[in-house]
């Protein structure tokens, strides 16, 4: 009974060791994986171009927003939000798709939708597809939202989404100024002031950090 066992492992191995060679002698597997690449290569194609369709889309919107036309830039930046989906669906792992999602909701109000869609562009997965520049505005991005919740708890956080931020880039006088911001609510004034004074280093004209170095100063 054993040796009946034996021998048909034996046959099955054969077999399977004999149609390795036939697949390899077709070049079989190759093919599958030049297969599998055009069509991760198509996907990301169609996925680009929703994102573009979704940008227009998102770059009318705010220009309606900008006129205090609400009702028109809702609907443009409720079709830019289906447009990053039909991106993310193709390709999850472009931040690009995500961070026009979450800017999407932003103008729509939906500010933690619009907080979950940055986490999901900043996340391992999707931020290598970012630039060091990317990543610092979609940090500060992130910062901002977490400020405008207005949740206590979120202030560290934020803190440490910039600080990350202008590691990365450290010519941007916004994100030192949301960074003021953050340390004043934490009482941390002189960090505060550190920060404004970054702002201006950068930006000398930057009129809300040059007033918020004066009233520290003279606190």
């Amino acid at each position: 009974m054993r040796e009946m066992v034996s021998d048909i492992v034996l046959q099955v191995g054969l077999m399977l060791l004999l149609a390795f060679i036939f697949l390899l002698m077709h070049n079989i597997p190759q093919k599958a994986l030049s297969y599998l690449q055009t069509l991760r290569s198509r996907s990301q194609t169609q996925a680009k171009r929703h994102f573009v369709r979704g940008a227009q889309l998102l770059s009318q919107a705010q220009a309606l927003a900008a006129k205090d036309q609400t009702a028109a830039a809702f609907s443009l930046a409720k079709s830019a939000a289906d447009e990053a989906d039909r991106a993310i669906s193709l390709d999850a792992k472009d931040a690009a798709a995500h961070i026009l999602k979450a800017l999407a909701f932003e103008i729509q109000g939906y500010r933690t939708s619009a907080l979950d869609s940055l986490d999901a562009a900043l996340s391992p997965m999707a931020a290598r597809s970012l630039t060091k520049e990317e990543r610092s505005d979609a940090l500060l991005k992130r910062a901002e939202l977490k400020v405008a919740l207005g949740a206590k708890e979120r202030v560290d956080s934020a803190i440490a989404d910039l600080v990350e931020s202008v590691r990365l880039k450290d010519d941007n006088a916004k994100a030192y100024i949301v960074l003021g911001e953050c340390y004043e609510m934490k009482g941390m004034a002189e960090a505060a002031r550190k920060a404004y004074e970054d702002a201006l280093r950068v930006e000398p004209r930057a009129a809300v950090a040059r007033e918020a170095v004066e009233r520290l100063g003279s606190s």
